[in-house]
Order: C-alpha cells, then sequence, then structure tokens
C-alpha cells in the first residue's frame, strides 16, 4: 500500500474509534432527523403527516441504516467523516500537491473528531452539508459543472445554506458553464420538490421549513447578535487557532487565483454562520473546508519550527476534548452511565423511554412535549400527533423554552394545538414542564379538555410521562 493509502486507512481507523467511544449516547441533534427517519419507516410521509422544520434529505439519510441508535450510528457517522476527509485529501491534492492533500484529510478529521461533540458527532443537517459542499467545489475546480450543480442541490435539500455552496462553486467555474451548474442544481433541488409535490406535502413544507425557519432566524435569543457573533467568531478561531494561523500564513505568503477564491470562500461561509444570528458551533461547519483547505497549503509552505509551533495548537482542541474519548471508552467497558453533564437530559430521555417500553402495547402511540426527539429514536414507536415537539405548539423556540416563555408565533401555535385536540395519543411524554413550568402541556387553556383524557403514569427526574385512560 502506497503512503497515502496507509494514512487514509489510519485516519479512517481513528475516525471510527473514536466515534464507537460515543455509541452508547444520542445527541438531540441527530435524534431529530432520526425521529422523521422512523416515522417515515412507520408508513407517514414528511411535513404532510408531521411536522419537520428542515429539509428533507437528513431523514432519507438515516433511512440507509434504519435510523438505529449505537454502533450502527456511530458507524455511519465515521464513514461520513471519512468522505469528508477524502473529499478535502482530492481537493487539496489537486490544487497543489500530495502533502496538501494529506494536511487537509487529516486536518478536517481532526476537527471533525475534536471539536464540541453535539456538533462534530452528530449527523445533524449542518454537519451533513459538510459533504456535498466539499464535493461542490471539489467538482467545480475539476470543470464539471453539472455535478457540481447536483452537489450544491444535495447540499440545498439539507440546508437552506446550500444556496452558498452554489454561489462559491461559481469561483471555479467559467460563465459559459454557468447554465450547467444552474442545471445540476435544478434537476437535483427540483426533484426533491417534485417529490414533496406529488406527495401532497410541497405547502407543508414550505410553511415548516421556510415560513417557520423565517420566525427562527429573525427572533434570536441574543440580545446584542453582532457582539455576540463577534466574541464566538473570535472563541473560534482561537480553538482552531492551529488552521486559522496556518490558512493566514497562505493567504499573506501566496498570491494567486486559488488563494483568492479560497479567501472569497471564506468570506461566503463566514456569511452562511451568521444567518439565523445565533452562532452555535454546529454553524460553524460550512467555515471548515474552505480554512482547513487554506491551512493545508499553509502548513506546507511554512518553514519546518514554524510549522511545528503552529501545529502545538491543536493541543488546545486535543486537550478540551480528548480525555472525554478516554473516559466514554471506560465507561462503555465497564457497563456505566458517563457521569457528564452535557448528556443528562439525554439520560432523563433514555429512562423515559424506558419506563414507556415497559407499558407500551402494540400499535401505542407517542407525543412527546419538548425538544426531546431521543425518547422517539430510543422507543422506535409512531407519532401520535403530526407533531415531533412541542416548538410548534407552544411558539416559544427550543433555544430558549427552558427558561423563557416568549412565544415567537403564537397564533401558530394555537392553531396547531387545536389540531392537537383532535388526536389521541396512547402517551404523552412532557419533557419541558420541569424545567420551565410556565411551558408545562397541562397550563394551556385550550387544551385541558383534551388533557384531562390523560393520567400520570410514572416520571424520571425531568419527565412526566402520561397514558390515556
Amino acid at each position: 500500500m502506497k503512503r497515502p493509502g496507509v494514512a487514509l486507512a489510519l485516519l479512517a481507523a481513528f475516525l471510527l474509534a473514536a466515534r464507537l467511544c460515543h455509541s452508547g449516547l444520542i445527541w438531540v441533534e441527530e435524534a431529530y432527523p432520526a425521529a422523521a427517519a422512523i416515522q417515515l419507516l412507520n408508513g407517514k410521509l414528511l411535513y404532510r403527516d408531521f411536522w419537520f422544520d428542515k429539509p428533507p434529505l437528513a431523514p432519507l439519510i438515516y433511512l440507509l441504516w434504519g435510523a438505529r441508535d449505537g454502533v450502527v450510528l456511530r458507524i455511519a457517522g465515521a464513514a461520513f467523516a471519512f468522505a469528508c476527509c477524502w473529499v478535502a485529501w482530492r481537493l487539496a491534492r489537486e490544487l497543489w500537491s500530495e502533502r496538501e492533500g494529506l494536511a487537509a484529510a487529516g486536518l478536517t478529521g481532526f476537527f471533525l473528531t475534536f471539536d464540541t461533540p453535539s456538533a462534530a458527532l452528530a449527523l445533524a443537517p449542518d454537519l451533513l452539508m459538510l459533504l456535498p459542499h466539499l464535493a461542490a467545489v471539489w467538482l467545480a475546480r475539476r470543470g464539471q459543472p453539472l455535478a457540481a450543480g447536483a452537489m450544491a442541490g444535495a447540499a440545498m435539500l439539507l440546508n437552506p445554506k446550500g444556496a452558498i455552496v452554489a454561489a462559491v462553486c461559481l469561483l471555479w467555474i467559467r460563465r459559459r458553464d454557468w447554465l450547467s451548474l444552474a442545471l445540476g442544481f435544478a434537476a437535483v433541488h427540483g426533484a426533491g420538490l417534485a417529490a414533496l409535490w406529488t406527495s401532497g406535502a410541497v405547502g407543508a413544507y414550505w410553511r415548516q421549513v421556510w415560513v417557520w425557519g423565517a420566525v427562527y432566524s429573525r427572533d434570536s435569543f441574543v440580545d446584542q447578535p453582532l457582539l455576540e457573533g463577534l466574541r464566538r467568531t473570535a472563541a473560534w478561531a482561537g480553538f482552531h487557532a492551529a488552521i486559522v494561523i496556518a490558512a493566514a500564513w497562505f493567504w499573506l505568503g501566496e498570491r494567486s487565483s486559488e488563494s483568492r477564491r479560497l479567501a472569497l470562500w471564506t468570506v461566503a461561509a463566514l456569511a452562511g454562520v451568521v444567518l439565523g444570528w445565533r452562532f452555535f458551533p454546529r454553524y460553524y461547519f460550512i467555515l471548515l473546508p474552505p480554512v482547513a483547505i487554506a491551512a493545508s497549503r499553509g502548513f506546507t509552505r511554512m518553514p519546518r519550527p514554524a510549522a511545528l509551533a503552529v501545529a502545538a495548537l491543536l493541543a488546545i482542541p486535543l486537550a478540551r476534548f480528548g480525555p472525554r474519548y478516554a473516559t466514554l471508552a471506560v465507561d462503555l467497558l465497564r457497563h456505566r452511565e458517563p457521569q457528564w453533564s452535557d448528556v443528562a437530559m439525554a439520560q432523563d430521555s433514555a429512562e423515559a423511554s424506558r419506563l414507556i417500553t415497559r407499558l407500551r402495547q402494540p400499535g401505542d402511540t407517542l407525543l412527546v412535549w419538548g425538544y426531546r426527539p431521543d425518547i422517539f429514536m430510543r422507543t422506535r414507536m409512531p407519532v401520535g400527533a403530526p407533531f415531533l415537539d412541542s416548538q410548534p405548539l407552544t411558539g416559544v423556540i427550543a433555544d430558549r423554552h427552558l427558561t423563557r416563555s416568549d412565544a415567537s408565533a403564537p397564533q401558530l401555535a394555537a392553531a396547531n394545538r387545536r389540531s392537537l385536540a383532535a388526536t389521541r395519543p396512547t402517551f404523552v411524554v412532557d419533557g419541558l414542564g420541569l424545567f420551565n413550568p410556565e411551558l408545562a402541556i397541562g397550563r394551556y387553556a385550550d387544551l385541558q379538555p383534551w388533557f384531562a383524557r390523560y393520567y400520570e403514569c410514572g416520571r424520571t427526574r425531568n419527565s412526566v410521562v402520561y397514558r390515556l385512560r
């Protein structure tokens, strides 16, 4: 096996081993598309039969492994991360040489492991878009505008920021080929819309993804979004100092058409981070490809002592998140629950799921009040109402509903509660009310006649489980 093959094989083994350490956990960001996929497996249709406020491709991806959790989910995550590294390798190698290619693959794999776990480990839309994002730019660079457009169209079916991916492709495509890029984009994205149209879901898709998404974007929980954005972006740059410094070295030291394109790509990605005015860690994955690719060139251009000094900054994320992998591995080997505050709510969801599993009968259905889609993932139960969580029922967005009760869309929520009152899910889990009593399911006057049909059949530390009388 040649050197690149050995290095890539070792990278794949590393990604798999790291992710298997998390095989006992479910992150809420991955549970949401998985919960939607489980409803598809139960015969329901996306948007038409239940509310889902993300573009449609993520649940379809989860169907590839039956929306299972555990080892299967982590193997899928490792395969996805390696695919991203492979494309980064190909892109950087074709831009410069094998050295840059391997550096790009390694840096991508490193930061797809030693970053905020709920973002780096969860196959959620922001992370899932990374692969078609990289692939679209790579294909555009290779002079394949139709295929690049198709990848950008796939990105758009994962995340509205896919439009930025299409725009970035224009940097590498000749004007005479822009039409081919547009045709590739329209073919894939149009096929997705056509499927929604034929299933009678296109109107619901518009309301749930785009109208609700607009509400989400304009109503940030951050009081001073610009200052918060500057602070969090500076924190991201400090945490990723190794690739930020290496990329800056490249841009300052190399004046070429490729350096300008990579700089513009980075600016476009920063615009993608800003959209929504929230600056969650997962939003920064759109920024990782251009910075990692530029950094791969920067490292190879640096004098060896400088490159080693900058590479030493990788110790920052390694020290922050590396020990957790060892701790989780020991927990798995000893069959014990992790003692980790980041997963306390997930552990409560697991306990509520076990309670329901003991009580459920064939044909029973479920409603989860709060943002706890991991309960659907663990129980694999059909949803008993057209809602996977309570955001569209309270109008309070999940980024604040544990502590605040100000509704962003009160009229929409009231209409959705009227719809809920016509349903009869067997079990109702209130995973929100013990955190924020103002948003407890029993506090809504317009749901009182409906809720009177339920009795409490069990509770955990942070959840109350109700059953239909």
